[in-house]
């Protein structure tokens, strides 16, 4: 025997299917087409006569209805219509093809954190409103999430604001209970002054659900006698910043809470949501000075992984430049790397310049990158090399060398001189005695 659906053909809408039921609310949800122009419509029936639902709340649905009415975000499902019933009221909002994150399934801590920034710039949009609604029943079972598109996007929208506040106002008509145990505040358990905070512990803890595996039912066993919610220990995975963030959103002092949904928001934008290695030190310079031409000059820099659990690993490259001959990243003409790629938490690296290939007496500057698979790859490194200048004592050899020359030159010309004058007075001589001895 099929499901018998309730009959609202007399307001335009035929039911297709039920989408849920909360009984102790009296509410049931379901999916209709608006016979008018066949489009799919969401409608939440509200039942005081039955279901066990108190019929207190009769009066006040047309609250959340106000509510509805004045909000135009693409996260909060519209209002389109409303209608009495025999036994309560009808509420009709755009139907999102999205599931409620409290029907298990699987998402990356990535995928959660876009789930994240998309809950809280609703409620950035909520807050900026004046006066300011807070939802007061953040849950999972109110989040809803799409399928993922070509960009790995997925729409998220937040519904049932049957228990929202509006500035000093009230609605509440979804639930004789405002709020949901384990996903209130504890300010909003005890009756005090809700703030933009209050919304920020249902959205930390829904979050903390995602990312344990805990079904919203379940929430209970993470809180402890303080009010805190211990998860730190179901998730290694994540990033110490990640882990951080969480815990000051679920903080049981609502003044220990980021403010209001945009500071939450711009403290989780920069950070990486999966636990990474990490570097504890990375010299921005290296400076080599050789001493003697043609030397090669070597230092040591020890990188080290403090991260528990993760595994550093990478590679070093160089940078082009335009004095330099073209090379692959990889090597480099007068620079050298050992080792060059490296997986451990602890690695000593030797690098050397090679001044046997540079110019005597001049300065260079070239840049080395390390790519890790940490938060902050890639890194650069400064590399400032001053070569030895051309030394004194290699100049004297020559000049020593032209000295003698000439010395031996100077010698042999006077000496040349010497007996050149001399061999012409010996000659004289003698034909002045032949000249005698004729006569």
């Amino acid at each position: 025997m099929g499901m018998t659906y309730p009959d609202f053909s007399s307001y335009h809408y035929q039911v297709v299917r039920e989408l849920g039921r909360n009984p102790a609310g009296g509410r049931i949800a379901y999916l209709a087409t608006d016979t008018r122009n066949q489009k799919s419509v969401a409608i939440k029936q509200f039942r005081f006569a039955g279901l066990g639902a108190d019929w207190s709340g009769y009066d006040a649905y047309d609250r959340e209805i106000q509510v509805l009415q004045e909000l135009n975000h693409p996260g909060i499902p519209r209002y389109l219509d409303s209608f009495e019933t025999v036994d309560g009221f009808c509420l009709v909002q755009e139907y999102k093809h999205a599931r409620s994150l409290a029907i298990a399934r699987s998402f990356s801590p990535v995928e959660i954190k876009k789930i994240a920034i998309a809950l809280l710039e609703i409620l950035v949009y909520l807050q900026d409103r004046f006066p300011p609604v807070i939802h007061r029943d953040i849950k999972p079972e109110n989040i809803l999430v799409g399928d993922a598109d070509e960009k790995g996007d997925r729409p998220v929208y937040l519904v049932d604001f049957g228990f929202a506040r509006i500035g000093k106002g009230e609605v509440a008509v979804s639930s004789i209970v405002k709020g949901t145990l384990g996903f209130m505040p504890p300010e909003q358990l005890f009756n005090r002054k809700l703030t933009e905070a209050s919304d920020l512990y249902g959205v930390g803890a829904s979050l903390i659900c995602l990312l344990t595996g805990t079904r919203s039912t379940d929430i209970g066993d993470l809180i402890d006698s303080n009010y805190r919610i211990n998860f730190q220990d179901l998730v290694p995975q994540l990033s110490l910043p990640w882990i951080a963030w969480l815990e000051t959103m679920v903080q049981p002092n609502a003044e220990n809470r980021y403010r209001n949904a945009a500071e939450a928001l711009q403290a989780l934008q920069p950070i990486y949501v999966t636990r990474s290695p990490s570097l504890s030190f990375v010299p921005k310079t290296l400076e080599f000075t050789a001493k003697k031409l043609g030397e090669k000059v070597t230092q040591t820099i020890v990188l080290k992984n403090p991260i528990p659990d993760t595994v550093l690993s990478g590679c070093w490259e160089f940078t082009s430049h335009p004095n330099d001959p073209p090379h692959p990243p990889e090597s480099h003409p007068w620079i050298s790397i050992t080792p060059d790629r490296f997986e451990s938490n602890k690695m000593l690296f030797k690098i050397t310049i090679d001044a046997g290939k540079l110019m005597a007496n001049k300065r260079y500057e070239r840049e080395l990158i390390l790519n890790t698979n940490t938060a902050e790859s890639p890194r650069s490194i400064c590399i400032k090399v001053k070569t030895a200048p051309v030394p004194l004592k290699t100049l004297n050899p020559p000049i020593a060398r032209l000295s003698l020359l000439l010395g031996v030159s100077f010698l042999f010309a006077f000496q040349f001189n010497f007996l050149w004058s001399a061999s012409v007075q010996t000659a004289t001589s003698i034909a002045r005695l032949i000249d005698k001895l004729i006569s």
